[in-house]
C-alpha cells in the first residue's frame, strides 16, 4: 500500500472542541509521526502540527474530520515522497 508524508496545520479557537480533537489523533495514532503544539495565550487559541505517513485517503478522512470540528480550521501539506508498506 502506498503512503504519503503529510503536515496537518490544526488552528484551535474553541477550546471545548479539543477532547474531540485529541479523540480523532488517538484514532489515527498508528498513522502519527509526530505532533507540536502552541498555545498563542495573547490570541487565546492553539496552533498544532502533526505530521503523518498513511495511505491518501486516511490522510484526507483525518483532516476532513478535523476540518469539520466546531472552532477547529485544518489545512493540510503534502510532501511528494511516497512509499510502500
Amino acid at each position: 500500500m502506498d503512503t504519503r508524508i503529510a503536515l496537518i496545520g490544526i488552528i484551535v479557537e474553541r477550546e471545548e472542541s479539543v477532547e474531540q480533537l485529541n479523540r480523532l489523533l488517538h484514532e489515527y495514532g498508528e498513522y502519527i509521526i509526530g505532533r507540536m503544539g502552541i498555545p498563542y495565550r495573547k490570541k487565546e487559541i492553539n496552533i498544532i502540527s502533526v505530521a503523518v505517513d498513511a495511505p491518501q485517503d486516511v490522510i484526507s478522512a483525518l483532516s476532513g474530520k478535523i476540518g469539520r470540528l466546531d472552532g477547529i480550521s485544518a489545512k493540510t501539506v503534502y510532501s511528494n515522497v511516497t512509499s510502500t508498506q
